[in-house]
């Protein structure tokens, strides 16, 4: 693989919705993954590597898609509030209402009865409505208007009325 066709799979990588690439080409390999600093996670057993560390650098620099911050591993808030978390049934981007200039489903201490959708969650341009499976009081709301949620990762600190 040549210096061209490095540059070319940043590119391709950086358009794509992948969260993961890995190309094995003889003893040369190459990993990209997103949403951590950096970027872009070269490997190599050749002397390549030392031609790719520019183009990386550069491909994770000037995307802002490759530069996004990594959603934060912290353990969820339940251990300083008694309750019980409503979690992110897929991977996608939190939204809080269902338009910009919209009122929010739900805040902070707001009762919702089982089946009221909770917020969106826009993954692959597809809004997914996330509703409450029970009768609950939102204790806390653990992301923000337009942060990534990964796959069961808490969104809600709720608690069962």
């Amino acid at each position: 693989m040549d210096f061209k066709d490095i540059k070319e799979l940043i590119r391709v990588f950086d358009k794509s919705e992948l969260n993961k690439l890995r190309v094995k080409e003889g003893e040369f390999e190459i990993s990209m993954q997103r949403g951590f600093e950096g970027g872009v996670t070269t490997v190599s057993t050749t002397p390549m590597a030392q031609a790719i560390a520019p183009v990386a650098q550069t491909a994770s620099t000037s995307s802002s898609v490759l530069s996004t911050p990594a959603v934060s591993n912290e353990t969820p808030k339940e251990n300083s509030v008694n309750g019980i978390t409503i979690n992110a049934p897929m991977v996608g981007t939190y939204y809080s209402s269902p338009s910009p200039d919209s009122p929010s489903f739900c805040g902070i201490g707001d009762i919702v009865r089982k089946g009221q959708t909770l917020c969106i969650l826009e993954a692959m341009k597809i809004m997914n409505e996330v509703e409450a499976e029970y009768d609950c009081k939102i204790i806390d709301i653990l992301v923000q208007n337009g942060e990534p949620v990964e796959y069961d990762m808490p969104i809600f600190i709720v608690e069962k009325v």
